[in-house]
Parts: C-alpha cells; structure tokens; sequence
C-alpha cells in the first residue's frame, strides 16, 4: 500500500471524528427485512457495521421482519396463506408458525452473528416489550371492517425493558410479535413496530434496511432517487404515483414517527456494501432522508 494510500485511509477516518462525536450514546434503530435480509453475505456486513456503531458510541436497537422465512415453513406445513387488502391473514396454526419462526430461527441467528463479531447482544420477544390491538382493514367498497385475525398494531412499548438492555451494553434484537391484554398473541408488520418502538423510545435516527434504494420518483431506474422527503409531501407524492404499495404505509409510518419526535427517517438499500456507515459516518450519506 503506498504512503497516498495510507493517507487516504487517515482521511476517511477523519471524515467520520465528527459524527462519531455527535452520535456519542445516541440511540438509533434499524429495521431490517427485505430480500437482503435473506442474503447470508449481506446479512453479516450488515451486523458487522451495527457492530461498529456500537463501539463507536452509539446505542443500536435491532428490529427484523423475516416473512420469506415464514412463507417458506408454511409452505413446507401445507398451511395456506390468503391475504386481505394486501395484508396476511394470520390463523391459528399461522400465528403458531410466525411465532416460532420468527423466535427460533431469524431472531436466534441475528443475536448469533452480531454475538460472533464482537457485539452483546440480547434476543427481545416483542410479546414481552409490546402492547398491541387487534388491526383490522376496511371493504374498499362497503367500508365494513374486515378481519385480518392474529394481527395487531402495537399501542405501547415498554420501553423501560429495552432501556435495561441498552444499560447492559447489549443490542436489542426485537421480534415482532405482540401481546394484547389478555396475552394473545398477535403478528406485527415489523415496520410498523420499528416506527411505533423509535417514536416511544426517541431515537436520534431511525433507519430501514430493505432491498431497494430508497424512494424512487420511477420505480424502473435506480438513479431516480429522491434525496429528502418532507412529510409534508407523502400525500402529494402518493396521488402522482410516485409513492405506491408498501412504501407508502412505511412512509405514514415515519412521518407518524417523526411527529412524535423521531429525529430522522432513512430508507436505504442493505445490499449496498456498509450502506449504514455511509449513513451515519459520511457526508453524502445514502437513500432517502425523511424530514419535518
């Protein structure tokens, strides 16, 4: 390597001294899901930089998804799945599979991987540290509610449990599942709960991880990218077409977020190699930024 090489190396090392400093204990919270997830490479530079923003100061908490998991135990089960207005209809033998899927196999892995590059790290089962309601969807034509069964939107967060970890110097790693107040068990859209977990907990930044660049005016061409979003800006966006499918509820949900004194929302693409230290340790950043 020669000495410029050597000097480059100095100067991106520098780049990132000040936002180290500014992120000093700063919680942050990332939610990964999307076909990255389902990438054993992508999956562990992703730990990895998690990692390095704990040593770095900063306090991660972890929220995943893992519905190709779950699509392919219920495949294997012969269990069939429906959807209603787009959203899964979850049963009992459904609700069975999510939640051992969700506990044994993608949550155990996560905390396994971050534990083997150095990290603490803490399994959280979401129907510990979650409240929620039963979640139901409106007939597009009669505006009768329609049941999605085991499906939940969380109403509380026990934040004071996460806090015990964080004070522990772990990283939470959360499951989505929820509790109503009878202790029945309710599958949760994992970017729905990462937003409602960040809104009660305040976090400095909350990031998704998915497997798309962020919001892109076309769809089509990767290089659309919209830098920033003001929330102000989601419906307009939403009725020319822009914002569509289920970025637009992940979107609802940021500016939900981001109203209850988020900092900032990012959408940025996971299988961007260290697309998260890009995020918080440089100038340019990556994805979309979403802002008051």
């Amino acid at each position: 390597m020669t000495e410029n090489e050597l000097i480059a190396k100095a100067e991106v090392l520098l780049e990132a001294l000040p936002y180290i400093q500014a992120f000093q204990g700063a919680l942050v919270l990332v939610k990964f899901g999307g076909s990255a997830m389902e990438d054993p490479a992508v999956t562990k530079r992703v730990l990895r930089d998690i990692v390095y923003m704990q040593y770095a100061g900063m306090h991660p908490i972890v929220v995943h998804g893992g519905g190709k998991a779950i699509n392919a135990e219920l495949k294997k089960a012969e269990i069939p799945t429906h959807f209603v207005n787009g959203l899964r209809y979850t049963d009992d033998a459904t609700i069975r599979v999510v939640d051992r899927v969700l506990h044994n196999e993608v949550n155990a892995a996560l905390v396994s991987e971050l534990r083997a590059a150095g990290a603490k790290a803490a399994p959280v089962s979401g129907k510990d540290v979650l409240r929620c309601r039963r979640l139901t969807t409106k007939d597009a034509e009669t505006g009768a509610d329609l049941d999605l069964g085991y499906v939940g939107e969380v109403v509380n967060v026990d934040t004071q449990q996460i806090h015990w970890v964080l004070n522990r110097g772990e990283i939470p790693v959360i499951a989505p599942l929820a509790c109503d107040m009878s202790g029945t068990v309710f599958n949760i859209n994992a970017d729905m709960a990462a937003c409602v977990i960040a809104a009660q907990l305040k976090v400095r930044k909350l990031v998704f991880l998915s497997d798309v660049p962020g919001v892109l005016a076309d769809p089509k061409d990767p290089a659309s990218l919209i830098p920033t979003i003001h929330i102000g800006d989601i419906d307009k966006l939403a009725a020319d077409g822009v914002i569509s499918g289920g970025m637009l509820p992940k979107l609802h949900s940021a500016a939900d977020a981001i109203h209850a004194g988020v900092g900032q929302v990012f959408l940025i693409d996971g299988r961007l190699p260290h697309s998260l230290l890009l995020e918080f340790f440089t100038v340019q950043g990556s994805g979309t930024m979403v802002v008051p």
